[in-house]
C-alpha cells in the first residue's frame, strides 16, 4: 500500500511538473507599444450595453448588427441581432448551438458562425445564413483530424466570392496551432502551417489592464498562439500572428489554396509584415490599413501600409477589446469581451461586472462590412 501510495504521489508530481511546463507561463512582460492616440476617446461611442459577456460583432452592409455572447461566460443566449436595444437570438428558430464565438458576414448576404465546441469536445461547426431569410443555407462539421478535441477554432474569414474559409486554430490544449482552409463548394478542409513559426504561441504574459491573465497558481496562463486573422479586401492576402507574438505574418491566399505546395514549400511564401502588439481581432480597411485590438492597454492600434505601428484609439471603459467588424460608411464596431472577469470565473463576478459592451468609432477610411 506504502509502494502504490509513493507511486500515485510521484506519478501526480510528474504529471503537475508536465502539464505547468506545458500550459503555465512566463513572467516576461510584452513590450509596451503604445503610443499617442492618434484619435480621442471621445470618438467612442455606445452601440449596446449588455448584461453578459458579447464574443465576437459582425455588421451588414445595411447596419444590422450581429454578435455572440462569449462561451467562456457560459451565455443562455448564443448568437444574437441587436434591434432596437434589445438582443434577439438569430435566427430565431434555430437552438443546436454549443459555443460559437466568431461570426462574419460575406458578400452574398450570409451570416458565418464558428462554433467552438468547448474547444473540440463535440463538433465543431460552421453554420451559414441566409440574412434575408434567416435559414440556414450552408453547414460544414469539422472532422475530427481537422479540429479535434483540444483544439480551439475561434476565429475565421470568408474570401470575397463566399467559395473560400479561412480558419485559425489556436490549438489551446492540444498545441497544434494551424490554419484550416475550407473548400466551401467541395464541402472539404485542411490544415496547413501547422506549428509554423508564424502560428506558434510566446511566453508573454498578459496583463489586461492590471489583471494578469494567469490561473491554477500558475499551472496555466493564457499565451494564445494564433488567433488574430484578417483578409484584405480583394482576398489576395490573409494576415495573421499569434496573440502572443510580436509580429503580424501574411500569405498570399493562391498559396493556401495551393494543394500541390508541401508545407516547406508554404511557409517559405509566409512575409513577416510587421510589428503588432497582442491582439485578439484583427481586420483591414479598403486601404489595406490593418487595425488590431490590444487587449492589455484597452485600445486599437493601426499597421499602417508603410508598416508604422501606432495606438489609433484609447479608451479608459475598454476592458478587453475582442472581435472587430466594419460597418457601413467607416464605422468600425469593437465587441469588448472583458476576458479577465468573465474567464474561469462565477457566475455572481461576471453579474457584478457587469454591463459589457458594444463600442463603434469612425477610422475615416472605410471596410468591407461584416469583416
Amino acid at each position: 500500500m506504502k509502494k502504490l501510495a509513493l507511486f500515485l504521489v510521484l506519478a501526480f508530481a510528474v504529471f503537475a511538473a508536465w502539464f505547468k511546463t506545458t500550459y503555465g507561463g512566463s513572467v516576461t512582460p510584452f513590450p509596451d507599444r503604445t503610443t499617442p492616440p492618434l484619435l480621442p476617446a471621445s470618438a467612442v461611442e455606445i452601440v449596446a450595453e449588455l448584461p453578459e459577456a458579447p464574443g465576437n460583432v459582425a455588421v451588414s452592409a445595411e447596419g444590422r448588427v450581429f454578435f455572440s455572447f462569449h462561451p467562456e461566460g457560459r451565455p443562455t443566449l448564443k448568437v444574437v441581432e441587436w434591434v432596437d436595444g434589445k438582443a434577439v437570438p438569430f435566427p430565431p428558430s434555430f437552438h443546436p448551438y454549443d459555443a460559437p464565438i466568431s461570426l462574419r458576414i460575406d458578400r452574398q448576404g450570409r451570416l458565418w458562425t464558428l462554433d467552438t465546441a468547448y474547444h473540440g469536445v463535440r463538433t465543431v461547426r460552421l453554420l451559414t445564413f441566409d440574412l434575408a431569410t434567416k435559414r440556414l443555407v450552408h453547414r460544414w462539421d469539422l472532422p475530427r483530424d481537422i479540429a479535434g478535441a483540444g483544439s480551439f477554432v475561434q476565429d475565421f474569414q470568408v474570401s470575397p466570392d463566399g467559395k473560400h474559409v479561412f480558419l485559425a486554430d489556436i490549438g489551446m490544449l492540444s498545441r497544434r496551432p494551424a490554419v484550416i482552409v475550407y473548400d466551401v463548394e467541395k464541402n472539404l478542409g485542411r490544415r496547413v502551417l501547422e506549428r509554423d513559426p508564424s502560428v506558434r504561441d510566446h511566453p508573454f504574459l498578459i496583463d489586461a489592464r492590471g489583471t494578469k491573465m494567469v490561473f491554477l497558481g500558475g499551472f496555466f496562463a493564457m499565451h494564445p498562439a494564433l488567433d488574430s486573422i484578417g483578409l484584405d479586401a480583394a482576398g489576395e492576402w490573409l494576415y495573421y500572428g499569434p496573440m502572443s507574438g510580436e509580429r503580424l505574418f501574411r500569405v498570399r491566399t493562391v498559396d493556401l489554396l495551393d494543394e500541390t505546395l508541401s508545407p516547406a514549400a508554404l511557409s517559405s511564401r509566409v512575409e513577416d509584415y510587421g510589428p503588432k502588439i497582442q491582439s485578439d481581432g484583427i481586420t483591414l480597411d479598403t486601404a489595406g490599413n490593418v487595425y488590431l485590438t490590444d487587449v492589455e492597454h484597452g485600445a486599437i492600434s493601426i499597421l499602417n501600409t508603410k508598416r508604422e505601428l501606432r495606438t489609433l484609439v484609447r479608451d479608459p471603459r475598454w476592458r478587453w477589446p475582442d472581435g472587430l467588424s466594419f460597418g457601413p460608411d467607416d464605422w468600425l464596431y469593437v465587441a469588448d469581451s472583458a476576458l479577465q472577469d468573465v474567464v474561469l470565473k462565477s457566475r455572481t463576478r461576471m453579474r457584478n461586472a457587469a454591463p459589457y459592451f458594444i463600442w463603434r468609432f469612425r477610422t475615416g477610411i472605410p471596410g468591407t462590412p461584416g469583416h
